[in-house]
């Protein structure tokens, strides 16, 4: 049992991480928290079921429509809610990342109306067992695409010249601007790359639970926003640490302890870190 659970706080921790990846991303170049994340991961979803339920697309193209749809929400966002914002009071553009998460549920609510939606899954999976644990194959593309997303973002970080750049302008904006970085393309990119990585969230979780409603992205965004916290926001390993280690002990705790309290133990959680470690595990800014 322990084994399996396990594997199931894995595969729901690697999904944190790609929404908390969003959350670390933009606190490490603007300082601020995108409380709309979630409903980046929401839109995500729904247009993969959107482009699959035409029947003109295959899966692949759906999930890649899915992630540029998010993507292009989040630059959406920061030119409309943030750059404007930029200098005020640290309380202005958090009311405004607030207000865009409520005008974006509200707006998928009007759309597609409040029930479920199920996923039109195109594949059967299937479950093997290895070493006496039950593993499914829904289970293993989800922690294998999660894990191989956030490898490609580590790799892009370290060792491109734009990922350079971003952290670069996270490290300090107005030297980087003095050395000829156009800072505003890096923060319209850092939104670009942690929208579409909370997109790509959005739909593994609708396959994963069969199913897409407009407020999806609520628990799961705040969930992720602790795993950053956890992980020490502004840290990419922090995030992915933090997401994967949220994960897995919500999971232990609900089989453990009591299931009633899942959703309560990433709250605990958070509290817990910001008494005894403010800055997280991995703390500090940039990657």
């Amino acid at each position: 049992m322990f084994l399996q659970q396990l594997l199931n706080g894995l595969t729901a921790g690697a999904v944190y991480a790609l929404i908390a990846l969003g959350y670390t991303m933009i606190y490490g170049i603007l300082g601020l928290i995108n409380f709309a994340q979630g409903e980046i991961y929401m839109c995500g979803a729904f247009v993969a079921v959107l482009l699959l339920g035409t029947g003109q697309v295959n899966f692949y193209v759906a999930f890649a429509g899915g992630m540029a749809a998010a993507a292009l929400l989040g630059v959406v966002l920061e030119r409309v809610a943030f750059r404007p914002l930029r200098g005020a009071h640290p309380l202005v553009p958090l009311i405004s990342a607030i207000g865009a998460s409520i005008f974006l549920q509200s707006l998928a609510l009007l759309l597609f109306g409040p029930l479920d939606r199920s996923f039109p899954i195109q594949f059967s999976f299937s479950t093997i067992t290895i070493a006496g644990l039950p593993v499914s194959s829904l289970q293993g593309a989800i922690l294998g695409a999660a894990l191989g997303l956030m490898a490609l973002l580590v790799i892009f970080v370290r060792y491109t010249r734009y990922g350079k750049a971003i952290v670069a302008c996270a490290l300090d904006r107005d030297t980087a601007r003095l050395m000829g970085i156009n800072v505003d393309r890096m923060v319209s990119l850092t939104f670009f790359i942690g929208s579409a990585l909370s997109g790509a969230a959005g739909i593994m979780m609708a396959i994963y639970y069969n199913a897409t409603y407009p407020r999806m992205g609520l628990l799961p965004g705040l969930k992720a926003f602790s795993a950053a916290v956890l992980g020490g926001v502004g840290s990419i390993p922090g995030a992915i640490c933090g997401g994967l280690l949220l994960g897995v002990a919500e999971s232990l705790g609900a089989a453990y302890i009591s299931s009633g309290y899942k959703d309560a133990f990433a709250f605990a959680i958070l509290i817990l870190v910001l008494l005894i470690r403010p800055k997280g595990i991995l703390g500090g800014r940039g990657d």
